[in-house]
């Protein structure tokens, strides 16, 4: 090493301190042809790689070489995109043949936990950050507004909490952002209608809430905006249809809104995917939609939209998912369409065939189940064609028996088998697995059929059935069952619980012919993919609706913690209108208001995600005796992420039924939404990483 003899050994000690102890980047710098690392620089990636327990030995490409950071794949050609696993973590420099700055900083899917230490923010340099699939929680800091040189910020799949930072609107250089999948609160930042050299924006299930700021209107560069599964509420604003450059546009679960059309998509007939399911949209589907001839994906299910179907909408070329479930559109069915919505891949025989061998999902899926269409089918219909068309009017004829799944005329609207002479008075499901029967001798039929993202089935006794529709984004190969070996405790019918059926939109179970009567159901659910706390795959959550009849019985219900979120949801909610006291049972006569505001401020802290925000136990003792103030409560508990409050909710019982009833109907379903894997903007040049699935 060069230097003087007092310089080696500081250097030494040095070494021995980091290798030794920490494990971390050196201080120590070795002569390198492309110029030196300052200290400044090398002391904050230090300080952040201790913080996180990780060091520049984890990544199987050499950088760090004999003490100096850039060096090695920090400054060659070596790949830093997450496609190379072997360079992670990793960093990317900048030098000049006497000085290298740290440019782009990959920490990505190493399940590293705790906040962002402060220290990241004086890489004053970076224009390249992913934090992506990780387990960082606490706020992000305003600090974050000192790297002015970003380009493509990651933060996507973490545990981040508190209100997005409105300093993110002084990253003006910003090209991609993804902050989707986290445990952010509040209204998204007017100041990131700043952001006008932006192309990629990601917010969906980041856990953002209000209206679409109008400052976005600015945001003229944008192409891909996915803001599915927030809180959001509104219209969609009308100055999307100015974005002339946008691709992909998915915004859905908007609340609170007055009913919009279609109108403001009329110019934008370049979209190659359009997701605007569950919005309140009415109107019509736009007669120009023949225009749309980028279109792959269009998805406008569980929206009020009314009319018939455009002849012109079965004939675009290039669409190869279309949702429209869950409206009120009339009519029959176009009476042409493409070819090229035959389940063949390009009218290539062999490709379709290999495909189809390999169980991948090929061809077109067509989603138009609980609407009012009717007539009999159109001769396209052929078989293999996956077509939902469950809960319509149509006209089962002989000839369509062999064309599509049997039993479809039992899931017409009026659901017809058996209706008049019942014969059923329960039935049960082992949901993605072989027949089964339980210690308590009920016999679970079998629910192992093939379902991909428009399908339904029906059992050859006409006894139940079962419809499913949905996409997993960007997936090649979707996984609509999942298995496991976990043995579960608290039951003697592990098995039971080994396999479930997973959906990234509607997944409906019906019974069908049953007698009158009461019936107790019983809904059993298992965790057999999401693991344990801590690291990135366990930030996937379970939330979705349970519908009994045509009643929502379950309203976005995280079934891991279906009793404690409902607690927390009514508390946080009436502790941010300073309602606390509403709580109390109404039978008490006589109690401490500001005792009840003290415990469940106490225990909304205690339920935060984020360890930094909780507080000690001697200090929640302390604040519950009084002794001491509560802390402010700022951030919601990390389990109400998800969850919209609902006021007519109820929850029902799962008990099992008493020998007292008659009727009993049993069935054991999951529904699984995968975590999103957040978007990597670390290779400029294509697109970032592509999503899983998307849950509503």
């Amino acid at each position: 090493m060069g230097g003087s003899a007092t310089l080696v050994l500081c250097a030494s000690f040095a070494f021995y301190y980091y290798v030794s102890l920490l494990g971390l980047v050196e201080i120590v710098r070795a002569q390198n042809q492309n110029g030196t690392t300052p200290a400044s620089e090398v002391s904050a990636l230090n300080s952040v790689f201790s913080h996180w327990g990780i060091s520049a030995t984890n990544s199987t490409t050499k950088w760090n070489i004999s003490g100096e950071p850039c060096s090695g794949g920090a400054v060659d050609s070596t790949s830093i995109e997450i496609t190379n696993g072997d360079y992670n973590p990793g960093i990317k420099c900048r030098c000049d043949g006497t000085t290298c700055t740290i440019i782009t900083l990959k920490v990505y899917a190493l399940s590293v936990f705790g906040g962002i230490p402060d220290e990241l923010w004086s890489l004053t340099n970076l224009s390249n950050l992913n934090l992506a699939q990780n387990y960082l929680t606490g706020p992000l800091s305003s600090s974050i507004a000192n790297l002015t040189q970003m380009q493509y910020l990651s933060l996507g799949i973490n545990s981040l909490s508190g209100e997005v930072p409105k300093e993110l609107g002084n990253l003006t250089n910003l090209i991609v952002l993804s902050f989707s999948s986290n445990n952010f609160s509040g209204h998204l930042p007017l100041e990131l209608g700043k952001l006008t050299k932006l192309q990629e924006l990601y917010i969906d299930s980041s856990g953002v809430s209000g209206a679409i700021p109008s400052t976005y209107a600015d945001l003229q560069n944008l192409q891909k905006l996915w803001g599915s599964d927030n809180e959001l509420n509104g219209s969609i604003p009308e100055f999307i249809g100015n974005w002339s450059q946008l691709n992909d546009l998915m915004i859905s679960d908007l609340s609170n809104g007055s009913s919009t059309s279609l109108e403001f998509l009329k110019d934008m007939t370049s979209l190659n995917t359009l997701i605007l399911r569950n919005n309140n949209i009415s109107g019509s589907i736009p007669t120009n939609i023949g225009d749309y001839q980028s279109l792959s994906l269009l998805d406008l299910s569980f929206n009020n939209l009314a009319g018939q179907i455009p002849e012109s909408l079965f004939n675009l070329n290039a669409l190869s998912y279309l949702f429209l479930g869950n409206n009120q559109l009339n009519g029959t069915l176009p009476a042409q369409k493409s070819t090229s919505l035959l389940n063949i891949l390009g009218g290539d025989m062999d490709t379709y065939c290999e495909n189809l061998y390999l169980n991948k999902v090929v061809g077109t899926d067509v989603d138009v189940s609980y609407n009012e269409l009717y007539g009999s089918f159109p001769s396209w219909i052929e078989q293999g064609l996956q077509l939902n068309l469950v809960a319509n009017n149509f006209t089962i004829e002989s000839a369509n028996n062999s064309v599509l799944p049997s039993g479809l005329s039992c899931l017409q609207r009026n659901f017809p088998c058996n209706r008049n002479s019942p014969i059923y008075s329960s039935f049960a499901i082992k949901c993605g697995g072989p027949q089964i029967t339980a210690s308590s001798q009920i016999v679970y039929e079998s629910d192992n059929e093939t379902l991909g993202p428009a399908t339904y089935n029906v059992t050859s006794t006409n006894r139940w059935a079962v419809s499913n529709v949905g996409r997993f984004i960007n997936s090649n190969n979707p996984q609509y069952l999942s298995f496991s070996s976990k043995q579960f405790t608290n039951t003697l019918d592990s098995e039971l619980f080994q396999t479930a059926r997973n959906s990234p939109g509607s997944l409906r179970y019906y019974g069908l012919g049953l007698e009158n009567g009461n019936y107790n159901v019983t809904l059993q659910f298992a965790e057999i993919v999401i693991p344990n706390p801590f690291s990135w795959e366990s930030l996937g959550r379970r939330v979705f609706d349970i519908y009994i009849q045509v009643c929502a019985e379950l309203s976005k219900l995280d079934f891991k913690f279906a009793g404690t979120v409902c607690f927390m949801t009514v508390a946080w909610r009436l502790h941010e209108n300073d309602h606390e006291v509403e709580l109390v049972d109404s039978t008490l006569l006589e109690f401490d208001e500001e005792e009840v505001k003290r415990v469940i401020g106490v225990a909304l802290l205690c339920t935060q995600t984020s360890p930094q925000l909780r507080p000690s136990m001697s200090r929640a003792v302390a604040m519950l005796s009084g002794d001491i103030e509560v802390s402010a409560v700022t951030t919601r508990p990390g389990y109400l992420t998800d969850w919209k409050f609902n006021d007519t909710t109820s929850f029902m019982t799962t008990d099992t039924p008493s020998g007292e009833n008659k009727h009993s109907q049993f069935s054991s379903s999951s529904a699984n939404t995968t975590a999103d894997p957040g978007h990597s903007p670390i290779n400029a040049a294509h697109q970032v990483e592509e999503v899983i699935g998307e849950g509503r």
